[in-house]
C-alpha cells in the first residue's frame, strides 16, 4: 500500500467516476481501475461497488476512505512543517466563508492577499457555518470564517471582529424615528434573513419572538431584504459593514438600535486545533485586518505569537511516522 494509492481512491470517491478521477490524476482510466483492483486484492476487501452507472464505496470502503484521508493529511503536514520553519508562504490555501460575510471582506481581501503572496494558491468557497466546521474536521479547507460560537472539539476559534446591527426602514414606516427600540415591533412588518440575523445571539429578540410583526420573510441576501423594504415597506436589520453599500438616499432610512438588546454579531476565524501553519494564518489575518474597519477588530488579534509557537507533539510525530511506514 502506498500514499499514491490512497490518493487515487480518495479521488475516485470525490468524483464517483473513474473517468473524472483519472482525468484529475492525469492517468488513464484502465490504469486507475487496475491500481484500485490491486489495492483491493492486497487488502482482501472491496472498496467500491462499481456498475455502468455508479461508483459508490462499500461499508468497509467508507471506513478505509476516512483513514486514507487522515493518512494523506498527516503526510502533507510534513511539508507544512518544513515550509513553516523556513518561513515560506507558498502552496495551496483553502478558505471557507459564510455567504453573509463574504461580500464585505472577500473582494478587497483577494486583491490584497494575492498581490502580497503570489506563490500561495488561494481557493475560497462560500458555505454556511456548520458546513465550514465539518469541512475543517474533514480537512477539506484550511481556514474558516463564520459567525462566532461554532467551535467544537478539535476546532479552534479566534475572534476576528464585531459589528453592530442597524435598522433599515421604509420611508413611510410607522416607526420612522431617530432611533429604534425593538420593544415597539408589534404592529410593524419586519423582514429577516435567518443566516445572518437569526443565528446564536446575534440579533436581539427577533429569533426568540418570531411571531412579532405581521410577516417574516427569510431572504437570501441583505441586498434582497433592502429592496423588499423599499418596495413593500416595513423594516429589516442590516450589519454595519453594509452601510457603505447604501445609496445616499437609502442611508437616510438607517436608524441606530437602542435598548438593552443584543444588537451585534461577532465573526471568528476557525481552524483545526492541530493547524501548524502559523505564518500562513498570520498572513490571512493581516490581510483581513487591512479590509476591516479598525474599530471592529478584536484586540486579541494583535496578540498572535510573533515566532513559531505551534508545535507537533511527540504523539503526533509518532503517528506520522507510523502512517508513512504503513503506507509505503
Amino acid at each position: 500500500m502506498t500514499l499514491q494509492q490512497l490518493k487515487y481512491i480518495i479521488a475516485i470517491d470525490r468524483h464517483r467516476s473513474f473517468a473524472k478521477a483519472a482525468a484529475e490524476l492525469d492517468i488513464t482510466q484502465p490504469t486507475l481501475s487496475a491500481l484500485l483492483l490491486k489495492l483491493e486484492e492486497e487488502l482482501g476487501v472491496k472498496i467500491f461497488e462499481r456498475s455502468n452507472r455508479s461508483v459508490v464505496p462499500t461499508s468497509i470502503g467508507r471506513i478505509i476512505l476516512l483513514q486514507a484521508q487522515t493518512a494523506i493529511s498527516e503526510a502533507d503536514r510534513i511539508a507544512e512543517i518544513v515550509a513553516e520553519q523556513k518561513g515560506a508562504l507558498s502552496g495551496p490555501l483553502s478558505i471557507g466563508i459564510g455567504p453573509t460575510i463574504a461580500p464585505y471582506l472577500m473582494p478587497r481581501f483577494i486583491k490584497r492577499y494575492t498581490d502580497a503572496h503570489p506563490d500561495v494558491k488561494l481557493s475560497i468557497n462560500e458555505m454556511k457555518g456548520d458546513a465550514i466546521i465539518e469541512a475543517l474536521r474533514l480537512g477539506n479547507i484550511d481556514i474558516g470564517i463564520a459567525m462566532s460560537g461554532h467551535a467544537v472539539t478539535g476546532v479552534r476559534e479566534i475572534p476576528l471582529y464585531t459589528e453592530s446591527f442597524f435598522v433599515y426602514m421604509a420611508k413611510d414606516c410607522l416607526m420612522n424615528q431617530p432611533a429604534f427600540n425593538p420593544a415597539d415591533l408589534v404592529h410593524e412588518k419586519m423582514w429577516i434573513m435567518k443566516e445572518s440575523q437569526c443565528m446564536r445571539e446575534s440579533a436581539f429578540s427577533f429569533c426568540k419572538a418570531r411571531s412579532i410583526g405581521r410577516h417574516i420573510y427569510e431572504a437570501g441576501s441583505i441586498e434582497t431584504l433592502i429592496r423588499i423594504v423599499d418596495i413593500n415597506g416595513g423594516f429589516t436589520i442590516i450589519p454595519e459593514m453594509h452601510l457603505p453599500f447604501l445609496s445616499e438616499s437609502q442611508r437616510e432610512n438607517v436608524r441606530p438600535i437602542e435598548g438593552r438588546f443584543v444588537s451585534k454579531r461577532s465573526i471568528s476565524i476557525y481552524l483545526r486545533a492541530d493547524f501548524i501553519r502559523l505564518n500562513m494564518l498570520k498572513s490571512v489575518i493581516h490581510a483581513l485586518q487591512a479590509v476591516i474597519p479598525q474599530k471592529m477588530i478584536n484586540p486579541e488579534l494583535t496578540q498572535l505569537p510573533t515566532t513559531y509557537s505551534l508545535y507537533i507533539s511527540i504523539v503526533q510525530i509518532l503517528k506520522i511516522i507510523f502512517i508513512l511506514q504503513f503506507a509505503t
